[in-house]
């Protein structure tokens, strides 16, 4: 069984962006569409309504986290996650942790002096603990970003507030930067999950590369600089990953 869901899903990786490339010929072939997010912090970008949105991470010890995104109106997008821990290498068990949802509403398309912005909610978070139910960096919940082009075509600000956690209503803070190089490369560079000093904040620094309009790959590190454990005894340190996305409509 394990196999078989292996196969499923590589075949995926495969088949699906074969799929979106022959239903996104309509588009104009040159077209790179706005970043829905950078590393782990969400932009005031949207998927195009009718548009499809299928990103693959490769992280520590072979795991794979899938989202799925579509604009089902204008302005508005549903999504889904999942992630799978052990799937890629020798690891096991090999095990799915439960889908979690996404939606995001972009209310304001920002002007001269204003940026855009959008409201949402994202309850993916990382590193997921099976025995006390709960991810060990937070989802981040409930969420308001803004997002602009600053100083010099091409860099972009992200900034905005998110409660994870509706029990404790703990308010936590990001912001990032995106440096778009003639749509070849987008540096990207963040700083997540700040205001609390009991779920310590994270800066994260990466590089897309824009392979086609329809198809970008991440290479990014997370948590730099740190060397230390979770509530719960995990270790937590640096991590590096990598991301496959694929842009298409209907």
């Amino acid at each position: 069984m394990k196999k078989a869901f292996k196969k499923i899903f590589l075949y995926s990786l495969i088949f699906i962006p074969m799929l979106s490339y022959g239903a996104g010929k309509e588009r104009d072939e040159n077209l790179i569409l706005p970043d829905i997010s950078l590393i782990d912090i969400p932009t005031s970008g949207i998927v195009d309504y009718y548009g499809f949105c299928f990103k693959s991470r490769f992280y520590s010890s072979g795991g794979v986290l899938t989202w799925l995104n579509f604009g089902v109106m204008d302005r508005l997008n549903l999504g889904a996650s999942f992630m799978v821990d052990n799937l890629v290498g020798s690891g096991t068990p090999v095990k799915m942790v439960h889908p979690e949802i996404q939606v995001k509403f972009r209310f304001y398309d920002g002007g001269i002096y204003l940026p855009s912005l959008a409201i949402g909610y994202d309850g993916q978070g990382y590193y997921y603990d099976r025995d006390i139910k709960k991810y060990m960096e937070k989802e981040k919940g409930l969420y308001l970003v803004s997002s602009k082009e600053v100083l010099t075509p091409g860099l972009v600000a992200h900034g905005g507030l998110n409660v994870p956690d509706f029990d404790n209503s703990y308010l936590f803070g990001f912001i990032g930067l995106n440096y778009n190089i003639e749509e070849k490369v987008n540096l990207m560079a963040e700083y997540d999950n700040f205001f609390h000093s009991d779920d310590p904040e994270r800066f994260n620094i990466g590089a897309r590369f824009y392979i086609t309009p329809t198809f970008t790959l991440d290479a990014s590190i997370r948590e730099i600089g740190r060397s230390e454990k979770f509530s719960n005894g995990w270790p937590r340190k640096s991590e590096r990953i990598l991301q496959m996305t694929y842009n298409t409509s209907f």
